[in-house]
């Protein structure tokens, strides 16, 4: 399959579009959460900028020169794996650690997961990716 496909695809079995920009990705330690999910593609948003927490990034709702990330279509089953990793809580979505929200792509709508607790003090990654 392309990295690059012109648009991400979803299907009755896969009905979730995920975009991930750090351990999640490929080779990443957290990549595993993904099992069964298809890979759709790779391209950038400008519309969040990343922050270095250390183990791992926190992606908030800001402009920045492109963050790179992977998209991934996931099965309702794979969606709450993500969501119990990234601690997300859809009862009330800002008392999580992240917040899951669906945002424009190049390659078409995914969610997203926006880190809720501040980052003062935390390095801005402006472009490209997490380690």
């Amino acid at each position: 399959m392309p990295d690059e496909p012109t648009r991400a695809r979803t299907t009755r079995l896969h009905p979730h579009c995920v975009a991930v920009y750090g351990t999640l990705k490929r080779g990443g330690s957290n990549h595993r959460f993904l099992r069964g999910a298809r890979f759709l593609g790779r391209t950038r948003l400008n519309t969040i900028a990343l922050y270095d927490l250390g183990a791992y990034p926190g992606a908030k709702l800001e402009p920045s020169r492109g963050v790179e990330v992977e998209l991934f279509a996931v099965t309702d089953a794979g969606l709450r794996r993500v969501d119990w990793l990234e601690e997300y809580n859809p009862q009330d979505p800002a008392s999580g650690t992240y917040d899951r929200r669906w945002l424009a792509t190049p390659l078409g709508p995914a969610w997203v997961y926006l880190y809720n607790p501040g980052v003062k003090g935390r390095r801005r990654i402006v472009q490209g990716g997490w380690r």
